[in-house]
């Protein structure tokens, strides 16, 4: 890789939503196309639900060590995502401002890094609202359809990736 490519790419960053400001995530969400690949995203968010869901996300941390992060380029507030656990599954969700979604294939093969240097992650999963039309990425990191099922009454498709 030359200096100049060296230069050019942008420092993905995974840092606690509490590191960011509720206004951003705010904007973020009320964005419409955010809202079309998000079923259960369902009314404008408020200040006091970006607090709500920051202080649930921080939940996740303290009960199992891990959880949603803010994900900064260039230091820059790009989107929220990370990993729940879902039962036995440890779930990875990505949430991107739009001007920022071709960034998603950096950040996800980064979050799987960091899962396949985790001792407890095996597997990770993935659910995809139907209305995800461009599914190349599940293949590209090496995901594979498990089955459609059914999450707070809404449809999405489950991916399974081992990271072991």
């Amino acid at each position: 890789m030359s200096d100049f490519e060296l230069k050019e790419r942008s420092a993905i960053d995974f840092v606690r939503l509490t590191d960011v400001s509720l206004e951003d995530i705010v904007s973020h969400m009320n964005d419409p196309r955010v809202a079309e690949h998000m079923p259960l995203l369902t009314s404008k968010w408020t200040h006091e639900d970006a607090k709500d869901f920051v202080s649930k996300k921080e939940e996740t941390w303290q009960r199992d060590g891990l959880g949603h992060w803010a994900i900064l380029n260039d230091g820059v507030y790009v989107g929220w995502g990370g990993f729940q656990k879902e039962g036995e599954d440890w779930d990875f969700g990505l949430v991107l401002k739009p001007d920022n979604f071709g960034l998603g294939m950096r950040i996800v093969r980064k979050a799987i890094a960091f899962a396949s240097a985790d001792p407890r992650i095996d597997f990770v999963t993935f659910l995809l609202p139907l209305s995800r039309r461009n599914l190349g990425l599940m293949s590209r990191v090496g995901a594979e359809f498990v089955r459609n099922i059914e999450y707070d009454g809404e449809v999405f498709r489950k991916y399974r990736l081992e990271t072991k």
